[in-house]
């Protein structure tokens, strides 16, 4: 499928979701359009991860910092889990966020919200992380085979290639989204050699494991324009390297 028409069928269902989710009063947001939900049902969804043995096993999570999973933010770190958020667009050399549970200087419910974290967390090179073991994704749209599809932007495929690269996802770590119901959807997702896909869905009543899910082994250099790595300083660092 050709790039464009690839954009094209992607839009598509997200704009299917968004709908969905606005016509049954789902999300938080005014307007859902053009966002990771924030959907309603959200803490119920972190309590139904939290249950899993995978989260149980974790030490080290990955989240996105989108409001949706600030609940899965929140009980990691009130379990005492290193939690690392990326800087909004990746836009500093140290591109993550590393909060600490032992280090925090305000309640974990606090420290999770991204723009508090901004405030206090300290950032990390790719370097700096340690090994993943759950790794947490937003998503507008995913399908019970573990495709997804977020708002378009590609920085959640960028974060993942890079700590692929730098040997910090490993065969172990446990890759999962968080979602309404709506947002699981029957619909074709094409998906591209840097998609990344889920091992499980977790919605606030149902927990799905993906068969077969797709991982990225790096980063996909002829997916990207020069701009593009021009303005994500880590990712311009490797292309010089």
């Amino acid at each position: 499928m050709a790039a464009s028409s690839l954009d094209q069928a992607k839009q598509a269902v997200r704009t299917q979701v968004w709908d969905a989710l606005t016509a049954a009063d789902a999300v938080h947001d005014a307007s859902v359009h053009g966002r990771i939900p924030n959907f309603k049902g959200a803490e119920e969804a972190a309590g139904r991860l939290s249950k899993l043995p995978a989260w149980q096993r974790a030490g080290v999570v990955k989240a996105v910092p989108d409001k949706a999973q600030l609940p899965v933010r929140a009980r990691a770190l009130e379990e005492g889990k290193i939690v690392y958020m990326a800087v909004p667009k990746l836009a500093t050399l140290k591109p993550f966020y590393l909060l600490d549970p032992a280090a925090l200087t305000v309640p974990p419910a606090e420290a999770a919200a991204s723009r508090i974290a901004a405030t206090i967390a300290p950032t990390v090179d790719v370097d700096a992380l340690r090994p993943l073991d759950l790794i947490v994704l937003g998503s507008v749209a995913v399908n019970r085979d573990g495709a997804r599809i977020g708002k378009g932007a590609g920085y959640s495929d960028i974060e993942f290639a890079l700590l692929t690269e730098a040997g910090l996802v490993t065969p172990e770590t446990v890759i999962v989204t968080t979602v309404h119901a709506l947002q699981v959807t029957d619909a074709l997702i094409p998906t591209t050699e840097h998609d990344v896909s889920v091992d499980m869905i977790v919605t606030p009543d149902e927990t799905i494991v993906c068969p077969n899910p797709h991982r990225p082994s790096g980063v996909d250099w002829s997916a990207l324009t020069p701009e593009k790595i021009a303005t994500i300083p880590a990712l311009a660092a490797r292309h010089l390297a």
